[in-house]
């Protein structure tokens, strides 16, 4: 993808900066393994700070001093979260803010306006998330309605160097999800995202929502599966041609002292850490790994020390890094799937109390 702050190879992972901030790092360590996009949240930076104080900055790049590709979500599956402070008409969503209980109204132009004030590479538009499962009439109701908020989105969209992403939804009815995949496909949309998964159904679902549209999107727009990115995720969903992800995995799991290794994750507060003095995952060149021992990033843990999450998302985050390059060397080199085979095998033969 060429986008407005440079080229992004895909398949891609984007870390997530819910709030103008990719928790525990700053904008120079996550140059350091050369992301190249993060997601940002129109929602929440709409709410705090607000788009007059991100528009006086200049916008959500120089507000956060990050001078690389952002896409912000539109805030539908916060507004989903908010369950009852929240209620969706024809308009859009009406809502109480989470923060201070304050009314708002966002509707699919105001989504859009808010995004072109943030400066966003990649804007998405308004959809309804529903939860899961939910009925065929209410679904169908639902789906209704998101195709004509991104229809609405569409027509206010002036095209140039900022992409616009319509969202499929349908539920678990694939019919439903081949529906929406072809008519938004008829709007020209710059790419497309599979939305309303992974909100607590069984990866099989996840699989057949994806395989249900995945063929009726243009294969010459990229395609985003939103909200997934477990390791397993990123390589099996990539064999289905999804094209860019994003998750809290790397970074949540990393605040509970999780680190991903190859293979699996290990919990480094385990007390068999205690005086390990070998890197988390030797030859691992991220700075905790390079720097600290397992014995003493689990003392920090223990301890609570604030440097303990920062370690661990440096970590998890260049571990994400590195296996989204390998996964696009091996589509390059053609043996992505001889690839993929020996890294779900890798997964089968890991044991965490060994590693």
């Amino acid at each position: 993808m060429t986008l407005a702050h440079g080229r992004v190879e895909t398949p891609v992972f984007m870390p997530v900066g819910t709030q103008a901030s990719v928790k525990t790092v700053r904008s120079s360590d996550l140059l350091k393994d050369d992301w190249k996009v993060i997601l940002g949240n129109t929602y929440h930076l709409y709410l705090r700070p607000g788009a007059n104080v991100i528009g006086e900055a200049g916008g959500l790049h120089a507000f956060m001093s990050w001078d690389r590709n952002i896409l912000t979500d539109s805030g539908g599956f916060q507004l989903f979260s908010l369950s009852r402070l929240r209620k969706r008409s024809e308009d859009g969503y009406s809502f109480q803010s989470h923060i201070d209980g304050s009314s708002h109204l966002l509707t699919p132009e105001k989504v859009m306006e808010l995004q072109t004030v943030f400066g966003s590479d990649v804007m998405m538009v308004l959809d309804e998330c529903l939860e899961q499962p939910s009925d065929r009439a209410r679904t169908e109701e639902s789906l209704d309605l998101t195709l004509r908020w991104a229809e609405r989105a569409r027509r206010m969209h002036s095209g140039g160097n900022r992409a616009l992403f319509g969202i499929v939804q349908g539920g678990a009815y694939p019919d439903l999800r081949k529906k929406a995949a072809r008519v938004l496909s008829g709007m020209d949309f710059d790419g497309y995202a599979i939305g309303g998964v992974s909100v607590g159904e069984p990866r099989n679902l996840m699989m057949k929502a994806v395989r249900a549209c995945i063929g009726h999107l243009p294969e010459d727009r990229p395609r985003y599966l939103m909200g997934v990115g477990k390791p397993e995720d990123l390589v099996d969903f990539t064999a289905e041609g999804i094209d860019m992800f994003d998750c809290v995995v790397p970074t949540r799991n990393a605040r509970g002292g999780s680190f991903f290794v190859p293979g699996g994750h290990i919990n480094i507060r385990n007390a068999r850490f205690a005086r390990d003095r070998s890197p988390v995952q030797p030859g691992c060149e991220c700075y905790a790994c390079s720097t600290y021992s397992r014995s003493y990033i689990r003392h920090l843990f223990i301890a609570r020390e604030w440097l303990a999450p920062i370690l661990a998302t440096l970590h998890n985050l260049h571990y994400f890094s590195v296996l989204m390059g390998r996964i696009r060397m091996a589509i390059e080199e053609r043996h992505f799937t001889a690839w993929r085979r020996d890294w779900h095998r890798e997964r089968r033969g890991f044991d965490p109390g060994v590693y």
